[in-house]
């Protein structure tokens, strides 16, 4: 198993989609080639203001040259793949940091950590993506250790203890994956329904919001933060029968079809447009937000 560390930041001079690419000079062609086939962690650089730091992890699928540009080159991620972690984890804390290759003989952080691209050892991987995915028992699927379908080894260690093999297995858990991605997405909405404004917690401080795929799983929709909106579940139900939907502006449609429109625009936020997260990044994107429109808004 051979992972690595992929830098990205939303305001890169680099073609990187996350999700789908990471584009990169010669320079680190072998070190990428290292990674074809097995998982990369990103990490967005502390000098980014309000930095995530260790912010998602994902599959290399395959390396080409990038026919725009002479001399860079493009690590594809394998579609489905990608996840953001529920947790972002911080490159340093607590005086110490997670990434313990980087360090020296003498425990000083060494120039390694300049690095673009660099490769990542399977112990700081299980590290790493074991604090993105969450430190708590909600983070691992429930489970019943008599289905051999679901008896991972996750399932049967202490959370702590899990290794690079046990990791991989859980970033292709459904249950795991839809667990972070709710994190994510409700983190980046600020627990509020994008729709209706409202932000309702319960007595043990659980939101009352879902986080909604727009392009569903099924249809072959990412688990990025830009193809989720958090939803209460009435706004929720009618999202995916299609009732409402977004225009390119993220200004909310009610379907004609809608049998009582006056009681679903009175549901609605007073700005008649989706509550967007603050980062950019993290907003609906286009594409998704067209084909929601195009397959399931009922016009």
């Amino acid at each position: 198993m051979a992972f690595g560390v992929f830098i990205h930041r939303t305001d890169s001079i680099y073609n990187d989609v996350p999700s789908r690419q990471y584009q990169f000079p010669r320079q680190y062609l072998d070190r990428v080639r290292r990674c074809k086939g097995d998982w990369v962690v990103y990490l967005e650089p502390a000098k980014v203001r309000k930095t995530k730091g260790y912010f998602a992890v994902a599959k290399v699928q395959e390396i080409i040259q990038d026919p725009n540009h002479q001399d860079m080159y493009l690590a594809l991620i394998e579609p489905g793949t990608y996840l953001d972690f529920g947790d972002p984890v911080p490159f340093r804390e607590q005086g110490t940091i997670l990434e313990q290759g980087l360090l020296n003989d003498q425990g000083r952080i060494s120039g390694r950590a300049q690095a673009a691209v660099r490769p990542l050892s399977q112990t700081d991987f299980a590290r790493i993506v074991g604090r993105g995915l969450g430190r708590d028992e909600d983070a691992l699927p429930r489970i019943d250790p008599n289905q051999p379908e679901y008896g991972l080894p996750e399932a049967r260690q202490p959370i702590h203890h899990l290794n690079a093999r046990d990791r991989v297995h859980q970033l292709t858990n459904r249950v795991v994956r839809d667990r972070n991605f709710r994190k994510t997405v409700l983190r980046a909405y600020d627990r509020r329904c994008a729709i209706t404004g409202l932000q309702l917690i319960n007595g043990s401080g659980r939101a009352e919001v879902e986080a909604a795929h727009i392009r569903p799983v099924e249809q072959d929709g990412p688990d990025i933060v830009s193809n989720g909106i958090a939803l209460s579940g009435t706004a929720h139900w009618m999202f995916d029968r299609g009732l409402v939907g977004l225009a390119d502006d993220l200004t909310i449609l009610v379907s004609r079809q809608t049998n009582d429109p006056d009681t679903v625009w009175s549901m609605i936020n007073k700005t008649g447009r989706l509550i967007a997260p603050e980062r950019s990044s993290e907003c609906p994107r286009s594409e998704f937000v067209n084909w929601h429109r195009e397959n399931c808004f009922k016009q």
